[in-house]
């Protein structure tokens, strides 16, 4: 495995285009998690030791709104059934994009 492997993603999910279009259009994504529904507000997808992570903010969880709004980071592999929903939304203040965890690893971003 050379240096140029270990810094790509190690498989690239199908569902990138499906975030990539979420963040474009500002619309929320619904998924499994952990075997739970969730619907996510999708900010920002990045790399993390070669997996792609989606931050995001929980919109809902099994159907519930959560107590308190957070912007939550989620294994993009992970996210099962991924698919856009109607439900539209607005940038959170909570998420701050020039944080340093997404310096050179930001795939896409929501404007803010």
């Amino acid at each position: 495995m050379n240096a140029q492997t270990m810094n790509k993603p190690s498989a690239v999910p199908d569902t990138v285009p499906v975030v990539f279009e979420a963040i474009v259009k500002q619309q929320a994504v619904a998924a499994t998690y952990n075997r739970g529904e969730v619907t996510l507000a999708p900010h920002i997808l990045y790399t993390k030791h070669g997996e792609i992570y989606l931050d995001a903010l929980t919109l809902e969880r099994d159907g519930q709104p959560p107590k308190e709004p957070k912007i939550g980071a989620f294994k993009l592999a992970g996210l099962t059934g991924l698919r856009i929903t109607p439900r539209r939304f607005k940038p959170s203040e909570l998420f701050v994009p020039g944080e340093e965890k997404y310096e050179g690893v930001t795939l896409l971003a929501v404007e803010v």
